[in-house]
């Protein structure tokens, strides 16, 4: 007799060659219309799945873990935050958490430029001048200025594989690197980077000139820029996170920026997604920041690479083997 597939529910549509590949591996549900599942829906997949592969739009907390069925044992995360799932109560009901690190470094790493870039020049208020036809006086030497970066100070808050990755992006446009991390990097990859450690997160903000969010949302760094911190941030400064919302006070960087206290923002991410604050949107309106709708990672590498992690894991494990990519509340 065959050993039965397992069960796996997908919570959202994938591309089409990593579903193709689950249908021949699994006995596989898919999310044909990509809606996004209710807690209802979810908690129902959950009691009946082997494996959930859920997406960062799933919030799986310990009410819905409790409701999971006695065949759940993994969860196989598709994407490489799992701020949304509570591992430390997967765990307690021997449930076994996995992510897709490494995949999404470089893809973000560039959002990330290319947001510094888009705020310190404009770049979507000029976008938009000539679709809107509003350009009639042509060019002038006084219209449109925004700010060279070359030799300017970029504080990374977080310096991990993305970080690193921006570092690197971010020297060759000029910029000083300057970071702060829970932990050190080594000396070689200071060297490398030619990066200058900061202990005090506070004492960087207040001497950068340009600060990006790369750091994972856990409880410790809930808020990490807070209305206190964004104060210390000077005038001219741009903000930028292409991490987690969760990260910065939204609505006192809102108020910062409406008062002048800093220059502007770029964001691709968002507290309550997909809400964004209609402050965020005014402000967006007026060219004080650039918003975009959490695109990071959106390149087809990334997402084919980012199922085929999913797919190891899920093999591994049912292969009786401990998965690539397993997550432990220890980790976070």
């Amino acid at each position: 007799m065959s050993k039965r597939k397992p069960l796996v529910v997908v919570t959202r549509r994938l591309p089409d060659a990593v579903e193709t590949r689950m249908r021949e591996l699994f006995d596989v549900r898919l999310n044909a219309d990509d809606k996004p599942m209710g807690a209802e829906a979810l908690a129902g997949a959950m009691r009946e799945a082997d494996v959930l592969v859920p997406t960062v739009t799933d919030e799986i907390d310990t009410g819905i873990l409790a409701q999971a069925g006695p065949n759940l044992r993994l969860i196989a995360n598709f994407g490489n935050g799992v701020d949304h799932i509570d591992v430390a109560a997967a765990l307690e009901r021997g449930i076994t958490v996995t992510n897709t690190p490494g995949v999404l470094t470089d893809d973000t790493a560039d959002m990330t430029m290319a947001l510094i870039l888009a705020v310190a020049r404009r770049v979507t208020e000029g976008a938009r001048i000539i679709p809107d036809d509003d350009w009639d006086s042509g060019w002038s030497p006084t219209w449109m200025l925004g700010r060279r970066i070359t030799g300017k100070r970029l504080g990374i808050v977080g310096m991990g594989r993305i970080g690193q990755a921006l570092a690197r992006r971010a020297r060759a446009f000029g910029l000083q690197i300057h970071y702060h991390n829970r932990r050190r990097v080594p000396a070689a990859t200071e060297s490398a980077l030619d990066a200058t450690y900061w202990e005090s997160l506070d004492q960087m903000l207040a001497r950068v000139d340009i600060v990006s969010v790369n750091c994972p949302h856990t409880p410790a760094t809930y808020h990490l820029l807070s209305a206190r911190r964004l104060k210390l941030l000077k005038r001219e400064a741009i903000v930028v996170n292409t991490a987690r919302g969760e990260v910065i006070d939204e609505n006192a960087l809102a108020r910062l920026i409406e008062a002048g206290d800093i220059s502007a923002a770029g964001l691709d991410v968002f507290e309550q997604e997909p809400a964004v604050s209609p402050r965020l949107v005014k402000l967006a309106r007026t060219g004080k920041v650039v918003l975009l709708p959490h695109m990071g990672s959106a390149t087809h590498e990334s997402r084919l690479d980012t199922g085929e992690k999913v797919i190891i894991n899920i093999k591994t494990f049912m292969d009786g083997h401990r998965p690539p990519d397993r997550v432990l509340p220890s980790m976070l």
